[in-house]
């Protein structure tokens, strides 16, 4: 059985646990089956061949996390070999509504809200908190063969990721 390895960060100066910890760098990152923005079922699988950028946000509703899928996205917009996938627990409803208001047409959103496992594997469902059941922001980078080249749980919910080393881990920057 494994060993859970739960961390800490801050939801606004309180502090906050994830469920597990990250996965590490040169591991092959969990494969997941999230709802797509038409509740289709997507994987891993369906990005092969590209590096992918997991941009793990709690909730489209607040503003850092669309400041994060926006610039995510727009870094990566002229790279056809990386891919941007913004993952949330928000219905495939809520997401659709924020590409079509933000203009982010060929982003991809994939929604946690039938699939609680992501949270597990990937170490960043939120436990022992009012937001539980939510995902902490953080970001997974991995390369064509799904092997983890970067990761960053970021210690204050309420603040950006570290952009510049994702993209730079990404080829993007």
């Amino acid at each position: 059985m494994k060993e859970l390895k739960p961390q800490s960060f801050q939801i606004k100066g309180q502090p906050a646990f994830t469920f597990d910890a990250l996965p590490p760098v040169g591991a092959t990152a969990p494969d997941f089956c999230l709802a797509d923005r038409h509740f289709q079922n997507r994987t891993l699988a369906d990005f092969a061949g590209k590096k992918k950028i997991l941009n793990i946000v709690p909730s489209l509703d607040t503003p850092v996390c669309q400041l994060s899928a926006r610039r995510f996205n727009q870094e990566v917009s002229a790279l056809e070999q990386v891919v941007v996938i913004t993952i949330s627990a928000d219905l495939p409803f809520a997401q659709d509504r924020f590409c079509e208001a933000l203009r982010i047409p060929n982003g991809e959103f994939l929604s946690t809200f039938r699939s609680p496992e992501f949270g597990m594997d990937y170490g960043t469902l939120i436990v022992e908190h009012p937001m539980m059941g939510l995902q902490a922001r953080a970001v997974v980078v991995l390369n064509e063969e799904n092997e983890v080249l970067h990761v960053q749980l970021v210690p204050e919910l309420t603040q950006e990721p570290d952009y510049d080393a994702a993209l730079a881990k990404a080829g993007g920057a």
